[in-house]
């Protein structure tokens, strides 16, 4: 594309997964069938939870409040996957493209403080039991949720802007979504300000919660030597091994120069931290929980036996 006709890019094309063509239907199918299991369990924990006043406590507030992340998060990319499965090279207008990314930071990066407030509530119930009510208030816990909306407001729109301020010399993004290290390989001339702007605010974005969060783990479970503990034990184990998972491929993405960026390892990155996370979320936070498990019985009895 000539100097003269850089401004006229008004849509890209997504690759998707074209370099898997065989494999395409199956996957179309895997992630269709996901995609409604994902989006009927987090819907229904949200309903019990908010439909029993016995979840009226921080750590269900939080837990309500991810699993609509979860949903948004994912209702971002898989429609556009399975139609881009469906088409294979799928056209998509660079303001589209732009709405695409900005969600996509939105729900990503807010998840990312979430769950270190989560984390931090763990930390609180367990290490400073008698002072839980009090530092975990209502108040408290509506700052957080708060503070991780705005957090994930200001990523958002400061990727979003500058990326899309500036000039594309290229058209075809070898992505199945509007992601940044995609985008960056199709900017003119030279781009390491915007490759430093990205991992400066990935470092924030993600490093910080992620620190938060090890930190918050480390000392409870240090401090739950009981059968009772062991137990919690496995479960913060588990907590932890979904947030390596999130935040570890999230940050090799994101982390990374140019220079050093694979499109089919990214792909698979961005599967793991994008859908793959989401997916195990209800499962590992709240489907694993004694006290949800006991809500979802009462519920579907009631619903069998009116």
């Amino acid at each position: 594309m000539t100097q003269d006709n850089r401004t006229a890019v008004t849509g890209f094309i997504l690759l998707g997964f074209s370099e898997i063509h065989e494999l395409q239907p199956l996957l179309f199918t895997m992630l269709l069938f996901l995609y409604i299991l994902t989006l009927m369990a987090n819907t229904l924990i949200v309903v019990v939870i908010n439909g029993d006043h016995t979840f009226d406590t921080p750590m269900y507030f939080f837990l309500t409040h991810l699993s609509c992340l979860d949903v948004c998060y994912l209702s971002v990319i898989i429609p556009i996957m399975l139609e881009n499965l469906l088409v294979q090279k799928m056209g998509i207008s660079m303001v589209g493209c732009a709405i695409q990314m900005f969600l996509f930071l939105l729900f990503g990066v807010a998840e990312c403080f979430l769950l270190a407030a989560m984390a931090f509530d763990q930390y609180v119930a367990i290490c400073y039991p008698l002072h839980y009510g009090v530092i975990m208030s209502r108040i408290v816990r509506k700052k957080l949720v708060v503070a991780s909306y705005v957090c994930e407001t200001a990523v958002g729109l400061v990727h979003t802007i500058i990326t899309f301020s500036l000039p594309f010399c290229a058209l075809v993004i070898n992505h199945f979504f509007c992601e940044i290290q995609p985008l960056l390989e199709l900017l003119c001339g030279d781009t390491s300000l915007s490759e430093i702007q990205v991992i400066a605010v990935a470092v924030f974005a993600i490093m910080v919660p992620f620190l938060m969060i090890i930190f918050s783990y480390l000392p409870t479970i240090l401090k739950m030597p009981s059968v009772e503990g062991r137990h919690k034990t496995s479960t913060c184990s588990s907590h932890l091994l979904v947030v390596i998972l999130f935040y570890g491929t999230a940050s090799s993405t994101y982390l990374q120069p140019k220079s050093s960026y694979s499109p089919p390892i990214d792909k698979l990155l961005s599967l793991a931290y994008s859908i793959l996370t989401p997916l195990l979320n209800p499962i590992i936070y709240s489907l694993r929980n004694k006290e949800v498990k006991e809500a979802l019985t009462k519920q579907w009895r009631k619903f069998i036996f009116p």
